[in-house]
């Protein structure tokens, strides 16, 4: 304090422009020595790095490609892939079906001009009366999946087999397959004994497995509003376009008339992006059905039912007429793709002699 008292002693009687001068030098003295520089603990940090981490933690798009996931993977579960993934997976351009063939067929007896009486449709599938050249819904929609569909189901493989092992994930394989099986099996009796689920004997529920059970809780608000069944498990086949499938169910559901396809599901799905080619393989089936003989009536709409072993409320898809339509052009492209892949297959197989 001292100090200070003698510089403004000195500055009073210096010059006007030599004591600004002399007074700024020693305030900024003063304040060094008072109030040393301190080290800054962010001056070593990658600000590079820090950037694009957040840059990554406040985008809504993931910044993740299958290659880094892949890369993930290997650290954690070990280079198992079968196949590499694609480098990149963008969407190709807008394609339309080279033939658009009609989804509905006028000529056709209509749904309200149909006898609705009688028990459901029940026409098996019978491979022994020339179908067996024939390919499926489910074939062709699985041999012509996209290649992100592909890797991403094939990396799904990957962690269950690393957690379950070979054996265990074949094991868990069959059992889904049964469970739906039987799942499907207590609909049927349900669908046509006209008993409601939570009206049925509790010993004879029991005898069910626990998931089954499950299962049937989940949808039982949905049975509540499923009317006039006119089909059950029952074989469609498209005869111009060379396919066919079974139908789970044509009824009526809240009072339009729907193909219905009852899935099951570990996980919840409650968008209908949720249910990947579903949509797809059920305007596949409803499209065979109304070119079908044996079917005097017309489907215009769909619905998808996801059931939940926790027996947690299902969720119902629907698909009107015009998501329909959609569904149905993208299906004439997977069947333009599956046959345009087999006839390649065959003309590697059997190449043309010179």
């Amino acid at each position: 304090m001292f100090a200070v008292r003698n510089v403004l002693g000195i500055i009073a009687q210096m010059p006007n422009c030599c004591a600004s001068h002399l007074l700024v030098t020693h305030l900024s003295l003063c304040h060094g020595l008072q109030s040393p520089k301190r080290h800054s603990p962010y001056s070593t940090v990658d600000t590079e790095r820090y950037s694009s981490l957040v840059k990554s933690a406040m985008s809504r798009v993931s910044s993740q490609t299958p290659l880094t996931i892949l890369e993930e993977d290997d650290h954690i579960y070990g280079p198992v892939l079968k196949s590499p993934p694609p480098t990149t997976l963008t969407r190709g351009e807008v394609r339309t079906p080279k033939v658009l063939h009609p989804f509905l067929h006028p000529q056709e007896i209509t749904e309200e001009e149909a006898e609705t009486g009688g028990p459901p449709a029940r026409i098996h599938l019978n491979r022994g009366q020339g179908r067996s050249a024939i390919p499926s819904v489910t074939r062709i929609l699985q041999q012509t999946m996209s290649t992100e569909q592909m890797f991403y189901l094939e990396r799904w493989k990957r962690r269950m087999v690393q957690e379950l092992g070979e054996e265990g994930f074949k094991e868990y394989s069959q059992n889904l397959f049964k469970q739906g099986k039987t799942f499907h099996s207590v609909l049927e009796e349900t669908l046509t004994s006209g008993v409601k689920w939570t009206d049925r004997d509790p010993f004879e529920m029991s005898q069910y497995p626990p998931e089954v059970c499950g299962y049937m809780k989940s949808v039982s608000h949905v049975l509540d509003d499923v009317r006039e069944v006119h089909a059950i498990e029952s074989t469609v086949q498209h005869n111009t376009l060379n396919y066919l499938g079974i139908v789970d169910c044509v009824a009526r559901y809240r009072g339009v008339l729907c193909v219905i396809d009852w899935k099951t599901s570990e996980k919840p799905k409650p968008f209908l992006s949720n249910t990947y080619d579903n949509p797809i393989q059920v305007a596949a089936y409803a499209g065979a059905l109304n070119t079908d003989a044996n079917y005097k009536y017309q489907v215009e709409n769909g619905l998808i039912v996801v059931a939940y072993k926790d027996g947690s409320p299902a969720h119902a898809h629907q698909l009107n007429f015009e998501l329909m339509l959609d569904y149905w052009k993208t299906w004439l492209l997977r069947l333009e793709d599956y046959f345009e892949k087999r006839s390649a297959q065959a003309s590697n197989n059997f190449p043309e002699k010179r």
